[in-house]
């Protein structure tokens, strides 16, 4: 067993519980750590210390806040490589996407948020009755309960709070049972740059009491919104127990994501843009792309600079991509091996192949390399389903509208892609399709601090990121008053 045990974060101390489960690696197979399980009871006491914590907190000014905030940015980069190697161990992450990526976009969204908060303010509008005037102010929610996914925990679980906390709310991050040392950093970090006991609590749990505890964060009479990031399946689970309770939710979900490629489009651009939007994290983000549009003109030759694309980046002596765990791997084999039996044709990658840990030469079942499949139609379970993994499909189109019509034919909107030499065509394709952003030259996974983050249609409402991030943790008040 794994000597050491991480523990929860609960009103500025650090518990390590009596019931554990261990954390194992899915690059090595082997355990790395133990995880302290939050109870019932652990619930109720990070609910009671973020509550009692609210009043002094929301009272706090911005400068002080912005303190904390920018302290915690410059203790994270100096982290940087202890928080990178947590997250290569939990979820099999390449550097460049951990260290490299993760931990400085991080640091990045803590120095922007920092930067916004003096510039909440209200409006003083003009009343329709002679002396009577009204102030419109805005004020935080109180408690809120964060929910962040496992595939990209700095960023996503730093998110989940960030934005909650610099609007004046104290905060419950639930982290992943996954990779629960990346969210207990966080944790860490913010507590070492000042964020005063019970403003942050953190908890995880062991997977078979997902239900009971996050039933319990959410139906807690302190808890007043929730943010999700995830599946869509139990997004819909945590916007439905929200929904009994009357509470509002910001929602983050799948994505089913396409890449256009029409027939002006400069392939030296959109192969390696595609290959990275498509295989990145072994395709296990939100925004990847999964279904490329490629106009029959210049297909073929889209196809070889694609797949020499996939070859140069994630090829060659490399090792095979790490999926979190073998689940993800058979479900895209599942769903490659339906679609060639329907017609479709794997152009490159071999989804029939068992792949090695490359230093014990054993089988691993969770390495993939990237696999294309080309002819791949809308009577394949590939063609609407997220396959979360490392695989594309490849589908002929004839002209923009079609590709269009295709591109919405999908529950999800969170992210797409277009490829043109023409912006006015580029402009005009985008706007017709139902996603929260769409990407002209640069593939679908794209996330900055200040740029509004968020889905359409099963992909969830709301927005992270920017002003809009703010806004969504601030709750207007009207007050008139007779002079």
């Amino acid at each position: 067993m794994a000597a050491y045990t991480v523990p929860l974060l609960i009103n500025g101390k650090e518990v390590t519980t009596k019931t554990t489960f261990e954390v194992t690696s899915p690059a090595s197979h082997k355990p790395i750590w133990n995880a302290s399980s939050a109870s019932l009871d652990d619930v109720s006491a990070a609910v009671s210390a973020a509550q009692a914590a609210f009043p002094p907190w929301s009272k706090t000014k911005p400068a002080f806040r912005r303190g904390i905030l920018l302290k915690a940015a410059d203790i994270l980069q100096s982290r940087a490589e202890e928080c990178g190697g947590y997250m290569m161990q939990e979820t099999g992450a390449e550097p460049p996407f951990s260290a490299g990526f993760n931990v400085p976009l991080t640091a990045e969204m803590l120095r922007d948020v920092a930067g916004r908060i003096s510039g909440i303010m209200g409006c003083i509008p003009v009343c329709a009755e002679e002396g009577t005037s009204a102030l419109v102010v805005k004020e935080p929610w109180g408690v809120v309960l964060g929910i962040a996914p496992w595939n990209a925990p700095y960023i996503l679980g730093m998110r989940a709070v960030l934005y909650a906390l610099a609007a004046g709310n104290t905060c419950i991050l639930k982290g992943s049972e996954l990779s629960p040392r990346c969210f207990w950093a966080i944790g860490s970090i913010l507590t070492d740059a000042g964020l005063p006991a019970g403003v942050l609590n953190v908890l995880y749990h062991q997977p078979q009491d997902a239900p009971q505890i996050t039933t319990a964060l959410i139906e807690h009479p302190a808890v007043k919104k929730i943010n999700f990031t995830g599946s869509t399946a139990v997004g819909r689970i945590v916007a439905q127990t929200a929904a009994k309770n009357l509470k509002p939710v910001l929602m983050e979900l799948g994505g089913k994501a396409s890449a256009i490629v029409l027939d002006d489009a400069d392939l030296k651009k959109a192969a390696p843009q595609c290959a990275l939007g498509a295989f990145l994290h072994s395709g296990q983000i939100c925004m990847a792309t999964e279904r490329i549009l490629v106009h029959k003109a210049i297909k073929p030759q889209f196809i070889e600079a694609f797949k020499g694309a996939a070859e140069a980046i994630f090829g060659g002596e490399k090792p095979a991509p790490i999926l979190i765990a073998s689940a993800g791997v058979d479900k895209n084999k599942r769903l490659i091996s339906e679609a060639v039996k329907a017609g479709a044709k794997v152009v490159h990658g071999d989804h029939e192949k068992e792949e090695v840990h490359p230093e014990t030469r054993e089988a691993s079942k969770t390495r993939m390399r990237p696999i294309i499949v080309d002819g791949v139609n809308k009577d394949m379970e590939l063609y609407h389903t997220e396959s979360f993994g490392p695989s594309v499909s490849i589908i002929e189109i004839e002209s923009d509208e079609q590709a269009i019509q295709i591109a919405n034919d999908t529950e999800y909107g969170l992210s797409g892609a277009v490829f043109t030499q023409d912006l006015a065509r580029g402009l005009r394709v985008a706007r017709q399709i139902e996603s929260g952003a769409i990407h002209i030259n640069a593939m679908t996974v794209h996330d900055e601090t200040n740029l509004p983050h968020g889905g359409a249609k099963m992909s969830g409402w709301g927005r992270f990121n920017g002003n809009w991030g703010l806004e969504e943790f601030l709750r207007i008040k009207t007050i008139t008053y007779q002079e």
